[in-house]
C-alpha cells in the first residue's frame, strides 16, 4: 500500500470521461434509466437481455427504497453506492478524494467497488500504509479509487479479459457466469449491479495497481 502512485496519471482519463459525457449529453443515463424497469435489472441497456444482480453478498442489499437494486438504477454512480449498505464507505472515500462529482457526471462506467467490509480489513491490515495514503486523499489515495474504475459498462460476459483503468494502470478478471475474480485476490461478491451511469462490481478485497 505504501508504493507510490504517480499522482498525475489519473487526471487525463478523467478529464476523457467527462468530455465523453459532455459530448454525448444525457443519451448514455436515458438508456440506461428506460433500460430496466420495476426492480428486474435483467434487461441491458438496449432492451437486450442481461444478467441481474448476483453474488452472495446481494442479499445485504435492501429489497426497496433508497439503497436497493431498484433504487439505484435512477441514481447517479456515488449517489447510489451512498444509499446502499455494502458500499457506504466507497461513497465516503470517493467523497473525501474529490471525484464525486466526476463520477457522478461520467456517461458510463465498470466499478469494482470494495466493500465496506473490504475497506475495513485493508486499513486493518496496514494501518499505518493507510493513514499516509489518507493524509493526501486527493494524491495518491484518489489514484488508488481510480484504479477500481474501467471506462464503459461492462455486463457479466464482458469482464473477463483486461481492462485499462482511469488510474492509467490494468487490471485482470478472471472466471465467467456468476464466479469471477479480480487480479487473482478480490472475489465479487455481488455483481452486476446497474446505477444511472454505471455497472458495478461489489469485490471483497482493495486492490492496488
Amino acid at each position: 500500500m505504501r508504493r507510490t502512485i504517480r499522482r498525475w496519471a489519473i487526471a487525463p482519463a478523467l478529464v476523457a470521461i467527462v468530455l465523453v459525457a459532455a459530448a454525448c449529453g444525457d443519451d448514455g443515463a436515458a438508456e440506461t434509466a428506460g433500460g430496466a424497469t420495476g426492480g428486474d435489472q435483467g434487461e441491458a441497456m438496449d432492451g437486450e437481455e442481461a444478467m441481474g444482480p448476483f453474488g452472495t453478498a446481494c442479499s445485504d442489499v435492501p429489497s426497496d427504497g433508497d439503497g436497493s437494486f431498484e433504487g439505484m438504477m435512477t441514481e447517479p454512480l456515488v449517489t447510489a453506492a451512498a444509499a446502499n449498505p455494502l458500499l457506504t464507505s466507497l461513497a465516503a472515500d470517493v467523497e473525501l478524494a474529490g471525484l464525486t462529482d466526476t463520477l457522478n457526471t461520467a456517461d458510463a462506467l465498470t466499478v469494482f467497488a470494495p466493500s465496506n467490509a473490504a475497506f475495513e480489513a485493508a486499513g486493518a491490515a496496514d494501518p499505518e500504509g493507510m493513514e499516509m495514503m489518507m493524509a493526501d486523499p486527493m494524491g495518491e489515495f484518489a489514484d488508488l479509487l481510480a484504479y477500481h474504475v474501467v471506462e464503459g459498462q461492462l455486463e457479466p460476459d464482458e469482464i473477463a479479459g483486461e481492462h485499462s483503468t482511469l488510474e492509467g494502470s490494468t487490471l485482470s478478471v478472471e472466471g465467467s457466469g456468476e464466479s469471477f475474480t479480480v487480479n487473482g485476490e478480490a472475489m465479487v461478491v455481488c455483481g452486476a449491479i446497474h446505477t444511472d451511469n454505471a455497472t458495478v462490481y461489489v469485490i471483497d478485497g482493495v486492490l492496488h495497481p
